[in-house]
């Protein structure tokens, strides 16, 4: 048998438009098929299909519009004064949530971390924040303060001012708007007994302190569009987390439990080629941009549901550290061969073996979700379904 000279492969996979409804497990696994026999490749064992969360949200209708959020919000966080902290800076992500929040309460005390929001978006530079003598771990700034020392601070790819942005969506909704800057939740207390804490990653720490401190109604994002109900969309586990707006009325809710759907595309498969494929559905991916200092992952997780093959971390060997180590005095076939020696030889855990540090120690979910996210891209490829083979091959492989 010739060896093999290609690795992991990626390819996005083109498919309809998807509406709700729509039998999304045969749409996918066609999909993938017709790709195959069209492009010339074949399926193989442990190749990788992968579904991003947008089309699976919409095929599930699972959408709810600003009066649902505000109708939740005021149920739940009683319609008066609201404390709103943390909110990732996104008019995608959360502008269309804030009018709903702000539609649900008659004042709205927004307060914005800073230098930057969980994700990266920055208010004002660490450089300025430096001039200013300023401390954010321990500062609470006002609206007034934080005009004074820094400005008006445009983010640098939407050339938007958050602050005024959000501050002015709040009144527009018939809410008084009032803005701080802080890092610490109990910093709302001051303002507000009734808090929605919008951070993401951080939520359970942010409600944990915040009820500790005294609160009389703490929720997170995850305790809005949490329960089903007539006529909207809902998700249990997540709420509100992982929404992206739809219209300017609407937004479209992370999936609902899809586990069923990944499921049903692993056996279609099965029983169409005889191939035994893991399937995932993905969201953002899990990585920071160098120039914009935006960590991706806006999304509460990166895979909402996968099959079990994907469950775990790589267990990989270190290609270069072999090669300078316990190779080093080996070259041309004899190394070729040591190394393909070792790779077969390896360890079920690698954990804490040398030959193994620098590999990468993420969930293969996260890894395959991050490269799903940069094939498939945020715009108009038109690919929601990423196929990726020989992610699980190693250098022995033939």
């Amino acid at each position: 048998m010739s060896e093999r000279r290609v690795g992991t492969v990626s390819r996005g996979i083109r498919c309809p438009i998807i509406r709700e409804g729509d039998d999304l497990a045969a749409i996918v696994a066609d999909s993938v098929l017709n790709a195959a026999e069209d492009e010339g490749f074949e399926l193989r064992d442990r190749d990788v299909i992968s579904i991003t969360e947008s089309v699976v949200a919409r095929s599930q209708g699972n959408y709810v519009s600003v009066d649902d959020i505000a109708a939740d919000v005021r149920a739940k966080l009683g319609g008066e004064t609201i404390g709103v902290i943390f909110p990732i800076l996104s008019r995608n992500r959360f502008a269309i949530c804030l009018r709903g929040i702000a539609s649900g309460a008659k004042k709205v005390v927004l307060m914005l971390s800073y230098p930057s929001d969980e994700v990266g978006n920055e208010l004002v530079s660490l450089d300025k924040i430096d001039e200013a003598g300023i401390n954010p771990y321990s500062d609470v700034l006002t609206l007034e303060k934080y005009r004074e020392l820094f400005g008006v601070n445009k983010h640098p790819f939407t050339g938007i001012d958050y602050v005024e942005y959000y501050s002015d969506l709040i009144t527009s909704c018939g809410a008084e708007a009032e803005i701080i800057f802080a890092n610490h939740p109990e910093a709302i207390l001051d303002h507000a007994d009734c808090v929605l804490a919008c951070d993401i990653h951080t939520r359970a720490r942010t409600k944990r302190i915040l009820q500790e401190k005294g609160a009389k109604v703490v929720c997170t994002l995850d305790d809005i569009m949490n329960e089903p109900a007539d006529g909207r969309g809902c998700n249990e586990k997540y709420g509100l987390l992982g929404s992206n707006k739809s219209t300017e009325d609407k937004v479209k809710l992370f999936p609902r439990e899809c586990t069923d759907l990944v499921l049903e595309i692993q056996k279609k498969i099965l029983d169409k080629t005889g191939k035994h494929v893991e399937v995932m559905v993905y969201g953002d991916g899990a990585f920071k941009d160098p120039q914009g200092k935006i960590w991706e992952l806006a999304d509460p997780v990166v895979s909402p549901a996968f099959t079990d093959g994907l469950i775990g971390t790589p267990n990989e060997l270190k290609l270069k550290y072999l090669a300078d180590n316990d190779f080093k005095d080996l070259s041309g076939e004899e190394l070729k061969k040591a190394i393909e020696n070792s790779i077969r030889e390896k360890d079920g855990n690698l954990v804490g073996n040398m030959a193994s540090q620098g590999t990468t120690p993420r969930q293969l979910t996260d890894l395959i979700g991050s490269l799903c996210d940069l094939t498939s891209g945020s715009g108009d490829k038109g690919t929601p379904v990423v196929l990726v083979q020989g992610y699980f091959d190693n250098y022995t492989n033939e």
